[in-house]
């Protein structure tokens, strides 16, 4: 029994592991209007992309409201402010959700700067630019 727990637990990646980049978009909110269906969706996988990292409370406030700016930059000013007023309350890092800020990190990863090696972990990972 022992031994069989041994090699379960040996496989699994440790929590200081970054997993892969992934992004679902514009997470439970639309990806754009019924005629620009994705008129924002490169908004919110630029926000995927730092909450994926985490960081300091400073950091994700910075990301949400360049998800503000994005999104009120493609001609939306009134769906930035509700997608804002949505990051804000569903994306603390205190929730278990697939969404939540440091989302790439095992939970939980509360605030705060990257160590070192975190950085280097983040670096290695990060998608190629297009």
């Amino acid at each position: 029994m022992v031994l069989v727990l041994m090699a379960v637990l040996s496989g699994c990646s440790s929590s200081k592991d970054l997993k892969p980049f992934t992004s679902d978009g514009c997470s439970s909110f639309p990806n754009g209007t019924r005629s620009e269906n994705t008129l924002w969706l490169s908004c919110c996988e630029q926000h995927d992309l730092a909450y994926w990292q985490g960081g300091t409370y400073q950091q994700r406030l910075d990301a949400d409201n360049e998800l503000k700016a994005c999104v009120a930059g493609v001609g939306k000013p009134d769906v930035a402010l509700l997608m804002l007023a949505g990051v804000r309350v569903g994306g603390s890092p205190f929730w278990p959700t697939k969404f939540r800020w440091g989302y790439g990190w095992s939970y939980f990863k509360p605030y705060g700067e990257l160590s070192a090696s975190e950085q280097a972990q983040v670096k290695k990972l990060l998608p190629p630019k297009p």
